[in-house]
């Protein structure tokens, strides 16, 4: 994106009404902040690039309170000095040499950024930061949420366990993927090798795919069937609501049809994912991880129940995670607990049902469907 011009005396910003240009051209972002404030909320394409460790923000912070801003300022300075100040200069000098359309933000737009940004004007690089920093940046993601969730036909993509859901998600250009961004598939087997993100990082995922769709055009967002929360992430509130009462289209597959989905989805490709994450302890990883799901609705199931299944899946796993083994204890769990449950939270919605019929069958009604919207 091309820089605005700054006024006199003044180093460039990015203003609010070009956010949403700076967010869909993927513009590479130098955040400032500490990394804990980072892991805590950041936008994508961002890369964190701090001006004070946790450490020094901390020490920094510290002397505020006793001291007062004043001095504040003169510590940090001391603290980002000589090899520390060259150091960190290097690496944002670097990151801009690869990325030449960077900017730079701080949490509030304020000393942080316009740190840097000076001394990086006095090393010969003009780079702008944003005007308000990563609060308003999402500040105005979450507005997006909200903008969008109420002006698009929202659609729920419904099914048994093991319809292939996420799939068809996947197919449709009208759609986000909720659990791929949430990193889990929304079960109590849902959890992935990798940790989830953090609520606010979700967030912004979420809001940049809605601007995504949002600039694509088009009346119409399929979303799959979820309750609001997904593992550790809560759906915003505004979100969750338009799906309550957004029409349902029911998916529905042959019981060996699910049972090969889920086979795939959670132990093959899991598996693989294990292995991929370490190759000595993968399978062991794995096998833990997948006894410890089912112990985690082991109430639920009721302990006759739950022990039954635990042997046929423990002795799966001891067999060289043999397939027809897993089958047989997904066969149990879909027919004796996922499906029942599922009916019964049909029942409450079955008036908002607009489709039945199989994953091809659906995939053309969707199309038609969203032609009809335009």
């Amino acid at each position: 994106m091309d820089i605005p011009k700054p006024q006199a005396g003044k180093l460039a910003q990015i203003p609010a009404d070009r956010f949403t240009e700076l967010l869909l051209n993927s513009t590479p972002l130098i955040d400032v902040r500490a990394e804990c404030e980072y892991h805590d909320g950041h936008i994508p394409h961002s890369v964190n690039l701090p001006l004070l460790n946790d450490g020094e923000r901390a020490e920094v912070g510290t002397c505020y309170k006793r001291k007062g801003q004043e001095a504040a300022i003169t510590l940090g300075t001391e603290l980002v000095s000589g090899y520390t100040k060259k150091e960190r200069m290097s690496a944002w000098i670097r990151f801009i040499a690869d990325n030449p359309t960077a900017v730079v933000l701080c949490f509030r737009g304020g000393l942080r950024s316009q740190t840097v940004q000076k001394w990086l004007a006095e090393s010969g690089l003009q780079r702008p930061l944003i005007s308000g920093g990563y609060k308003a940046l999402r500040r105005h993601l979450l507005r997006t949420t909200i903008r969008v969730a109420s002006e698009k036909k929202i659609i729920i993509v419904a099914g048994k366990t093991g319809t292939g859901k996420t799939h068809l998600i996947n197919n449709l250009t009208r759609s986000v993927d909720l659990e791929g961004l949430a990193n889990h598939r929304g079960s109590a087997f849902g959890r992935r090798v990798s940790a989830q993100p953090a609520q606010s990082v979700f967030e912004n995922l979420l809001a940049l795919d809605l601007l995504r769709q949002e600039r694509e055009g088009g009346a119409t967002l399929f979303l799959e069937d979820e309750s609001r929360a997904i593992g550790s992430i809560s759906l915003p509130l505004e979100l969750h609501r338009a799906m309550s009462v957004a029409p349902i289209v029911r998916v529905e597959e042959s019981l060996d049809f699910r049972v090969e989905t889920i086979l795939n989805d959670y132990i093959v490709s899991n598996l693989t994912d294990f292995r991929l994450l370490d190759p000595v302890q993968g399978d062991f990883l794995f096998s833990e991880s997948l006894l410890a799901s089912l112990d985690r609705i082991k109430k639920r199931l009721g302990g006759e129940r739950h022990s039954a299944l635990r042997d046929i899946m423990s002795a799966a796993l001891t067999s060289n995670n043999d397939h027809d083994q897993h089958r047989a204890w997904i066969r149990g769990l879909l027919v004796d607990y996922y499906d029942p449950m599922y009916e019964y939270q049909m029942t409450k919605k079955a008036r908002r049902v607009v489709f039945k019929g199989d994953s091809d069958t659906f995939l053309e009604w969707a199309s038609e469907f969203d032609q009809l919207q335009t």
